[in-house]
């Protein structure tokens, strides 16, 4: 199983940018899928997370700014990022829990870098 995430990069205040993370190899279905990040110096957090019925939890700092959705037929979580601050520059990592044969086995994609600056 593999996750491979992309989308990230440099953006001006205010911009916007839209994060991928697909899930290929082979397992039953996903589960929740959410993204992560950590900013240098600091430990990861939790950015958003959406479960398998489309329920969603953000983090207090994203709210209003950042949209996580999935695709299940392609197995992939988007983040939707808009209004980007400095403060979210950091390494953006997506986490999956993957339905095998009698268990969920949890996986993290490789990073992708987001940088907000002028």
């Amino acid at each position: 199983v593999q996750l491979q995430a992309s989308g990230g990069g440099l953006v001006r205040p205010g911009g916007s940018l839209r994060l991928s993370c697909a899930a290929s190899g082979t397992f039953l279905s996903t589960n929740v899928m959410g993204w992560y990040r950590q900013a240098p110096g600091k430990q990861r957090e939790l950015v958003a997370i959406i479960l398998s019925g489309g329920g969603t939890t953000y983090t207090d700092g994203v709210k209003g700014r950042f949209t996580i959705s999935r695709d299940n037929a392609k197995n992939t979580v988007y983040l939707q990022m808009n209004s980007l601050e400095p403060e979210d520059t950091a390494v953006y990592y997506c986490n999956v829990d993957l339905r095998v044969i009698g268990r969920t086995i949890t996986y993290w994609g490789q990073g992708t870098l987001v940088t907000v600056s002028s």
